[in-house]
C-alpha cells in the first residue's frame, strides 16, 4: 500500500528560502543605513567657535535648530543670525566666516579631504544681510572651488579676507563716510588677496584696499572709490563668555 506524500518537508524549505532572502534584505538595509549614517556624518562642514545673540539653522532635511558655541554645521544649512547677532563658524579646513545681524547663509556644498583635494568644494549663499570671510586651506590650494553667491553676482576667492554686505532696502543702520544708507545691491571690500565678482553682464577683481559695488544681475560689476565704498567691520571679539556650558543645541 503506497504511502501519502508528506508536504512538510517541501514547505519548511520554502519557509526557509523566504526567511533568508528577508534576513538578507535586513543586512542590506542595515549595510546602507551604516554607510549613510557615516556619510552624513563626513558632512559636517565646521563649528560655531563665537556667538553673541541668537543664532538658528533649518538642516536639508527641514529640521530646526537653536545653535550655541561648538554646535556643528553641516552641508545643507541655513544659518540666520537675529537682530544684534554676530556669529562665527570656524570650518574643517580652518577657513572662517562671521556672519553680521539679520543675515542669512546656506552651505550650499562642502567637502573637504587632506588626501583628495580633487574632491574639494565650498560654494556659501549669501540670501540676506552680510559677512566676512577668511579663505582657509580649501581655498588657498582649489580657490576656483570656492564661491560665495548672491542674488547679485558670485564672488570667487584669491586667498583672502574679504566683506561682503548684500542691501535690500534693509541697510539703514550701516554707517557710510556719506551718513547716508548705502544704495541697495552688493558692496564688497578686500583687506587681504582679492576676489573676483560676476555676474551675467560682467567681472571685476577687486584687490587689496580696495571696494567694490554691483547694483543688480543686469549690471557689471564695479570698483568704487574708497570715500563710497562700504567696509563690513565685526567686532574683534565675538561672543564673549557665551557658550560656557558647551554649547548644547535645542529643537525649535
Amino acid at each position: 500500500m503506497t504511502q501519502p506524500t508528506n508536504p512538510l518537508p517541501s514547505a519548511v524549505k520554502r519557509m526557509t528560502a523566504k526567511f533568508s532572502a528577508h534576513a538578507a534584505l535586513l543586512l542590506a538595509a542595515a549595510a546602507a543605513g551604516l554607510f549613510f549614517g557615516q556619510a552624513a556624518l563626513a558632512a559636517v562642514a565646521g563649528e560655531i567657535t563665537h556667538l553673541s545673540g541668537t543664532l538658528s539653522t533649518q538642516q536639508a532635511d527641514g529640521t530646526k535648530k537653536l545653535l550655541g558655541v561648538k554646535s556643528e554645521v553641516q552641508e545643507g544649512d541655513t544659518l540666520t543670525t537675529e537682530a544684534g547677532t554676530y556669529a562665527r563658524v570656524k570650518f574643517v579646513d580652518g577657513g572662517e566666516v562671521v556672519l553680521r545681524p539679520n543675515s542669512q547663509l546656506k552651505i550650499q556644498s562642502y567637502s573637504y579631504n587632506v588626501a583628495k583635494p580633487e574632491n574639494d568644494s565650498m560654494v556659501l549663499s549669501m540670501l540676506k544681510g552680510g559677512l566676512r570671510a577668511l579663505t582657509g586651506l580649501l581655498g588657498k590650494r582649489s580657490r576656483d572651488k570656492v564661491s560665495f553667491q548672491t542674488a547679485t553676482a558670485t564672488i570667487g576667492i584669491r586667498g583672502t579676507n574679504f566683506g561682503a554686505l548684500l542691501c535690500q532696502n534693509d541697510c539703514n543702520n550701516v554707517p557710510t563716510a556719506s551718513g547716508q544708507p548705502p544704495a541697495n545691491g552688493l558692496h564688497v571690500d578686500v583687506t587681504a588677496g582679492a576676489i573676483v565678482v560676476s555676474n551675467g553682464a560682467g567681472s571685476v577683481q577687486i584687490g587689496l584696499g580696495q571696494f567694490g559695488f554691483v547694483a543688480d544681475p543686469a549690471t557689471p560689476p564695479t570698483i568704487v572709490p574708497p570715500g563710497s565704498g562700504v567696509q563690513v567691520t565685526v567686532p574683534s571679539a565675538i561672543g564673549s563668555g557665551i557658550g560656557k556650558d558647551g554649547g548644547s543645541e535645542c529643537q525649535i
